[in-house]
């Protein structure tokens, strides 16, 4: 059975920002297939919910989260088996403090 993915608006939020970001930096049709990456790989937590890997902070780890790397950003996420669903809590860039990030959902 697929699981529905749910992304919150935090998330949202940061894939919106790496997309616009990337936009201006190298321009819409890089950042467009950036997005389609991002999209794309997401989509993958549908049938194989658990091929992020467990934070290495155990903060993150005692609070359930998984993490999908796509290349320089990290996606966090947690898998609610009951409901058979991933909510996508947080898109951000690997080099951010994205420990307070998370803590501050």
């Amino acid at each position: 059975m697929k699981y529905s993915i749910i992304r919150t608006d935090k998330a949202d939020e940061g894939i919106r920002h790496t997309v616009l970001y990337l936009a201006n930096q190298f321009g819409n049709e890089f950042a467009i297939k950036k997005l389609d990456y991002i999209e794309n790989t997401i989509k993958l937590l549908e049938d194989n919910p658990y091929i992020g890997t467990v934070p290495r902070y155990s903060v993150l780890k005692r609070q359930g989260y998984r993490v999908l790397i796509l290349e320089k950003n990290l996606a966090f996420y947690k898998v609610n088996e009951n409901k058979k669903e991933v909510t996508i809590y947080a898109f951000t860039d690997q080099r951010q403090d994205y420990v307070n990030i998370i803590r501050g959902l």
